[in-house]
């Protein structure tokens, strides 16, 4: 209960929410390292499931190799990418491990999805005489878009609560507060910490959660 109470005193002391090292800059550092690793993720993965969905084809062995990764743990990567001549990319290596972590999803869900599509709807489109890029863009992409987008809520949800190991590479982010706790022997620190990033996670989950169930109205609206 004494943990508690002194975390408690933490999280609401002025003093360890401003300067350097304060609970605004690093919240700022994390939300940045999350953004900047999701888009790069979505930018792998998005176009290679979509393309693969729509052909019908390799998609399996795409996911396959792609979900290889979360067998290995993103902090193994870390290591062995700070050990390599990535290491001396400045926040690289993080990006990279955090990277390869968020794929998975991301390319799993929207394959699913492009497969999901009710065939007789893209045949009836081709019919029409629509290309497949059309057929894409036009059809199945809208309907396949609430998996897609639950894809990158679970991929954003995972990096805002790995994005804690850029502070074991000298990154910044919450990650910070809880090594510092660490080495200061504060346990109320480390705990505020953990509750930081666990709230981040609640609201990121929060927000993308609205927008997954605002997602079909303007999706059905996109493929009539």
């Amino acid at each position: 209960m004494n943990t508690l109470a002194q975390t408690w005193d933490w999280l609401t002391s002025s003093a360890n929410w401003s300067g350097q090292d304060g609970v605004w800059r690093r919240l700022g550092q994390h939300l940045y390292l999350t953004s900047v690793c999701l888009v790069i993720s979505c930018a792998i993965a998005l176009p290679v499931a979509l393309v693969l969905g729509h052909l019908g084809k390799g998609g399996a062995l795409a996911v396959n190799i792609s979900n290889v990764g979360r067998a290995v743990p993103t902090f193994a990567v870390l290591v062995l990418l700070l050990l390599s001549p990535i290491g001396t990319w400045g926040d690289w290596p993080t990006v990279v491990a955090l990277v390869l972590f968020a794929v998975p999803p991301l390319l799993t869900n929207a394959y699913v999805g492009m497969r999901g599509v009710d065939r007789d709807v893209v045949r009836a489109a081709r019919g029409m005489g629509m290309t497949g890029s059309q057929t894409l863009l036009r059809v199945e992409l809208p309907l396949a878009t609430p998996l897609v987008l639950t894809g990158v809520r679970i991929a954003a949800v995972q990096l805002v609560a790995t994005a804690t190991v850029a502070a074991l590479a000298g990154g910044g982010g919450l990650g910070r507060i809880i090594t510092a706790g660490f080495n200061l022997a504060s346990t109320p620190q480390v705990v505020a910490g953990a509750v930081l990033v666990a709230a981040l996670a609640l609201m990121v989950e929060g927000v993308f959660v609205a927008v997954e169930r605002s997602a079909p109205v303007w999706a059905r609206g996109q493929a009539s």
